[in-house]
C-alpha cells in the first residue's frame, strides 16, 4: 500500500492488480494525474479490503482475473457497503463487459493501459458522479446507469441517457445515439425490463424506444409507425393500443405541470 499525499488533487484511488509490473504501471500513471490526492495500492482483493477497511476511497481502479477472489467478485462485494467507491475495470479481456454492466461499473478500460485512457476514465469518475462516496452522486450514477460499448478498438461506459432507441440484432441490441449507434450482447427483452422505469417502451418484437422522444405516431398503408430522430421504426399491432394509451399519459402529465 502506498499513497502520494503530495498531490493537489481531491480523489481518492485504489489500485487493485496481482501481476506487479501492471500494478506499477498503473499506478505510475495514476500517480501524475493532478486529480488524484492519494493513491493505495494492493496485490489481490484480501489486501484491497484490508485498505478499504482503514480508509475510504473514491474509486478503484481493478483488474478482473486475480487469484481468489477475483475482481468481479470483488465488485460486488464492494456494492454491499454503505458507501460503495466507484469501479473502473483495467482488463487485458473483454468478456466481463457484459458482468461490468451488470455492475454498474464507471469504466472499463483494456491493458495496456495509456496515460490518456485512465484520464478519459478519471473524468468520467469526476464527471458522472461528482465524487463517487457522495450520497448525492450515488443517486445520480442510478439514476443514470452505464452500459459497455466497443469504440475505436476500446471499451467505454455509455450512459443510458444517450440512448435514443434500440434495435433487437439477434442475441445482440443495437444503441441508437445521435453520434452513432454500438453494438452489445445483451438482449433486448432484458433491456427492456431493466430500463422500463426510465421511459423505454417496447413497440415491436425488435425495437424499444424511450417515450419522450417519439416526436409522432403516424399511421401509414403497412401500419403505424413513430418518428424518432427522422428514423421511423414500426409499432406491432399488440404494442399499439398501449403505445398510444402511454402517450396520451404522459402528454397529460405535461399538461399539468
Amino acid at each position: 500500500m502506498t499513497g502520494n499525499g503530495g498531490t493537489p488533487g481531491f480523489l481518492r484511488v485504489l489500485a487493485v492488480d496481482d501481476e506487479p509490473p501492471a500494478l506499477d504501471e498503473l499506478a505510475y500513471h495514476l500517480r501524475t494525474d493532478p486529480r488524484v490526492a492519494r493513491l493505495h495500492t494492493a496485490g489481490d482483493a484480501t489486501e484491497a479490503l484490508r485498505v478499504l477497511r482503514d480508509d475510504e476511497v473514491d474509486v478503484i481502479f481493478l483488474d478482473i482475473r486475480m487469484p481468489g477472489l477475483d475482481g468481479m467478485e470483488l465488485a460486488r462485494v464492494l456494492r454491499q457497503f454503505a458507501r460503495p467507491p466507484a469501479i473502473v475495470f483495467v482488463t487485458a479481456y473483454d468478456d466481463g463487459a457484459a458482468d461490468a454492466f451488470d455492475l454498474g461499473a464507471t469504466d472499463y478500460v483494456r491493458k495496456p493501459v495509456r496515460a490518456e485512457r485512465l484520464a478519459e476514465a478519471l473524468r468520467r469518475v469526476v464527471g458522472s458522479r461528482v465524487l463517487p462516496s457522495h450520497p448525492a452522486a450515488l443517486a445520480r450514477a442510478e439514476e443514470d446507469p452505464t452500459i459497455p460499448v466497443e469504440l475505436a478498438g476500446s471499451t467505454r461506459m455509455l450512459p443510458r441517457s444517450a440512448v435514443r432507441w434500440v434495435e433487437a440484432q439477434g442475441d445482440y441490441a443495437r444503441l441508437h445515439t445521435t453520434e452513432g449507434s454500438h453494438l452489445v450482447r445483451v438482449s433486448l427483452a432484458t433491456l427492456a425490463e431493466r430500463w422500463a422505469d426510465a421511459g423505454f417502451v417496447r413497440i415491436h418484437r425488435s425495437y424499444l424506444v424511450q417515450l419522450r422522444l417519439i416526436a409522432e405516431l403516424r399511421l401509414v398503408n403497412s401500419g403505424y409507425v413513430v418518428v424518432v430522430d427522422d428514423a421511423e421504426l414500426p409499432v406491432s399491432r399488440r404494442h399499439t393500443r398501449e403505445l398510444k394509451d402511454k402517450l396520451v399519459r404522459a402528454a397529460k402529465q405535461e399538461w399539468s405541470r
